[in-house]
């Protein structure tokens, strides 16, 4: 089992969450790769976009497969200007690669926002810290398990 693998079932664990972490054949590297493997609608997807502030800081956006986020409302929430983060930011502050990025499980943790359109759903499905790996949550508890806020940052795709 890989380290970032073992880190997202480590925190689901610790939590109490009871969640099974399904190993895919196919890539699920993004959102539409995560439905077509995991047979649910793309909006049940958790897409985590990471976004890095002028200070450096990076801020995770749990959006819904089938939006965006708008980086003018993300800056807004941020409090500061953003760009996507690079690569290798994302790995050295989540511990995970890019594609593989879980919503839980980091090595330091960050400012969360959530997507409220992850909410219309009974349950979704997220990444566990590889491309190959996904889990599927009550987004309730996924809310409460990432310490997230509920924010309107984001656009239709």
């Amino acid at each position: 089992m890989s380290k970032s693998l073992a880190r997202v079932k480590a925190a689901l664990e610790s939590a109490g969450t009871l969640v099974t972490i399904y190993a895919m054949p196919a890539a699920t590297r993004t959102a539409a790769e995560a439905a077509a493997a995991a047979g649910a609608q793309l909006d049940q997807i958790v897409k985590s976009i990471l976004f890095q502030g002028q200070s450096g800081r990076l801020y995770l956006f749990l959006t819904a497969g089938g939006n965006q986020v708008d980086p003018a409302r993300a800056a807004e929430l941020a409090a500061e200007p953003l760009h996507r983060a690079g690569a290798e930011a994302v790995r050295r502050v989540t511990g995970f690669a890019i594609g593989g990025v879980a919503p839980i499980g980091h090595l330091t943790p960050l400012p969360i926002w959530l997507d409220p359109r992850l909410l219309d759903s009974t349950q979704v499905w997220a990444a566990a810290g590889t491309p190959h790996h996904i889990f599927q949550i009550d987004p309730k508890v996924l809310l409460t398990l990432t310490g997230a806020t509920p924010a309107f940052f984001t656009t239709r795709n």
